[in-house]
């Protein structure tokens, strides 16, 4: 980066020096730079290729405890770290917390970050992120690592409840709130979890916990804690039941189910459910509560293909060299393959994770897990049920009947869009995604999931799959070769015509998509 002023590359050189001091799993990793009299290169950090949990919150809105729990561990062990060298971050947010393709937390941007000659040294300078400041760094009053602590706390509360605890839309009032230390406490957060953020959120140093005591806070131990997490939760909740019956982290179609009574997984799978469970009338919240709102996602993808259109990106000469592809933004899950036979039955289909699922003519969906055991159907209300192939009302009799007709026929007779593409590690953990909505015109079939991608299979037997997300689109070409582009390398470069002309069509269809109710 250039330096155009003298301090700017003092502070260059502060955080450098700062980052090759560090070495610790929650940290990005710095490798090497170089620099000259203008400008210092910095030429290696670890990338993160899942971006940061500012684009997770973007999306979910809100984690489950579970998933707090994780990703707190890991945030409270980085720090922790840097507090027993003397480090404070002091600009801990969610854009600052990078996620790598394991999605592993890793703590950057120390641009703001310094160092304590002794634990008893306070500083005075005024920096950070408005929202997650702390009130003794904003009116200048002596501060320490406690600064990181109320940031830390912060980042908790946004995470469960979709905004910072202080924000509001005056700055006046946000400062108030701040000097009061002035928030809401939703009813939907546990009392363990709140009262972690309130140990974090404190005015007075002397009254905040440190992070060598949160990290023994009983709010970890009081739950579920997974080991790992699947992609999958960058667009859609976890699926509890299913991710406490892996102990060891295998698929679920690697257990040997023989190892439990149907009573001791039904009974496994009600404990571990956050949300109200009731097995057999497994009666879960609706579909129509989750955390993202599908139609915003849809509105998101349509503004992002607007901005692509814009730059007419066809090219007769367009490259498309492997150079410019982004397979970290792959999507996470695809229809791969489908049937309509909506005249009788219903719309058919398989996604990459290998669960198939049917929405039947009369509204309803019948979902079966890949493990070819679980299923979960919802009703017309947008309610779900969970059962299995074992243990399922007699009205779904019919049902059943059908969705195993078409897994017969699909695995029989139907090839797999995108087939020799490996998911993604660990996506079987999760509840999958099903079709949302569907339509058919004269040249595609046209599907959105519920996790918000949308897929067009046109009749030539071209794929376009469009993740608002990760801001970007997977073509599938008549040659069946599988790349993926950010919408952003699209508007600096181009593409071919092929792709362009379908992503003006997608766009047609979207418009369509948001004007109408739902297709199917």
């Amino acid at each position: 980066s250039l330096m155009a002023k003298s301090n700017q590359r003092e502070k260059m050189t502060q955080e450098i020096a700062i980052y090759q001091t560090l070495n610790h799993k929650h940290i990005v990793d710095f490798h090497d730079f170089f620099d000259d009299t203008n400008n210092i290169y910095i030429i290696l950090l670890e990338l993160c290729r899942m971006r940061s949990m500012m684009e997770l919150h973007k999306c979910r809105k809100a984690l489950l405890e579970c998933e707090m729990r994780y990703f707190m561990k890991q945030i409270l062990d980085g720090i922790f770290y840097l507090h027993q060298h003397r480090r404070i971050h002091r600009d801990l947010m969610l854009g600052n917390l990078f996620l790598n393709d394991d999605l592993q937390v890793k703590i950057g941007d120390f641009r703001l970050a310094t160092r304590l000659e002794d634990d008893g040294e306070r500083k005075k300078i005024v920096c950070g992120t408005l929202n997650y400041i702390k009130l003794e760094v904003l009116t200048k009053i002596e501060h320490s690592y406690e600064a990181d602590v109320w940031s830390v706390g912060v980042i908790m509360y946004t995470l469960f409840v979709d905004k910072p605890p202080f924000e509001t839309s005056s700055l006046r009032e946000m400062y108030s709130r701040i000097k009061q230390v002035e928030y809401k406490t939703p009813q939907h957060i546990s009392k363990l979890a709140m009262n972690m953020v309130v140990n974090m959120l404190q005015l007075n140093p002397s009254k905040c916990l440190f992070f060598v005591k949160l990290m023994k806070d009983i709010f970890f131990s009081s739950g579920y804690m997974p080991a790992s997490l699947p992609l999958s939760c960058l667009t859609m909740e976890s699926r509890l039941d299913t991710l406490e019956l892996h102990c060891n982290r295998k698929p679920f179609s690697e257990m040997n189910l023989d190892d439990y009574s149907e009573q001791e997984i039904f009974l496994r799978v009600a404990n571990s459910l956050s949300r109200k469970a009731k097995f057999n009338n497994k009666v879960i919240e609706p579909q129509r509560s989750v955390n993202f709102d599908i139609r915003k996602m849809l509105q998101m993808l349509k503004k992002q293909i607007v901005v692509v259109l814009k730059t007419k990106p066809a090219r007769e000469t367009a490259s498309s060299s492997d150079e410019l592809t982004d397979p970290a933004a792959q999507p996470v899950i695809w229809i791969n393959k489908w049937m309509d036979c909506s005249d009788k039955y219903g719309f058919g289909y398989q996604l990459s994770d290998d669960s198939v699922g049917v929405m039947y003519n009369d509204g309803t969906r019948l979902i079966m897990m890949s493990n070819s055991y679980n299923i979960y159907y919802i009703n017309r209300e947008g309610d779900e049920l969970y059962y299995t192939v074992k243990d399922y009302p007699a009205h779904l009799e019919k049902k059943m009947k059908v969705i195993n007709f078409f897994l017969k026929y699909m695995n029989k007779h139907l090839l797999k869009a995108g087939g020799s593409i490996l998911m993604k590690r660990g996506n079987k953990l999760f509840k999958t995604s099903y079709i949302h909505q569907w339509f058919r015109t004269q040249t595609a079939v046209v599907m959105q999931l519920s996790n918000g991608t949308v897929q067009i299979n046109f009749l030539d037997h071209a794929k376009i799959i469009m993740c608002p997300l990760m801001a970007a689109v997977t073509y599938i070409d008549h040659d069946k070769n599988f790349k993926t582009y950010r919408f952003q390398t699209i508007q600096e470069n181009g593409c071919c015509k092929p792709l362009a002309d379908n992503l003006m069509y997608a766009y047609e269809k979207i418009k369509f998509m948001l004007t109408n109710s739902q297709a199917r």
